[in-house]
């Protein structure tokens, strides 16, 4: 079910993991997650090497992604470039705790602060 004030919100769907799908796939790492509040993917944030979050946004059309951080409750619409409200999603939240940022763990390189995006 979609969520009232914004078409781009569905927030029965679950997210696709606790981490970047696509990283994931590839072995990569990441800095932060976003989640798509339309499908659930989660991608990296743009400060990541990859940004397959925007990727994301501009290959599916989905434009509003949820941060997938602990603590955080933040929405942003990539087509605005504004932040935008919404409700509650699908649990989990965010990634797990326990996970490193940046991370997954074991993925990271010693250098990773020159891999970053500004």
């Amino acid at each position: 079910m979609s969520h009232d004030s914004d078409p781009s919100i569905d927030s029965s769907v679950p997210p696709s993991g606790p981490g970047c799908v696509e990283c994931e796939a590839a072995g990569g790492w990441w800095v932060h997650l976003r989640r798509c509040a339309r499908c659930g993917h989660v991608g990296c944030c743009d400060s990541s090497p990859a940004q397959h979050a925007t990727a994301h946004f501009r290959e599916s059309g989905h434009p509003v992604v949820a941060s997938f951080e602990p603590g955080e409750d933040w929405f942003w619409d990539y087509a605005r470039e504004v932040g935008v409200l919404g409700g509650p999603l699908a649990p989990p939240t965010s990634r797990p705790a326990d996970q490193p940022v940046p991370g997954p763990a074991g993925r990271v390189p010693a250098d990773w602060q020159d891999h970053v995006h500004g």
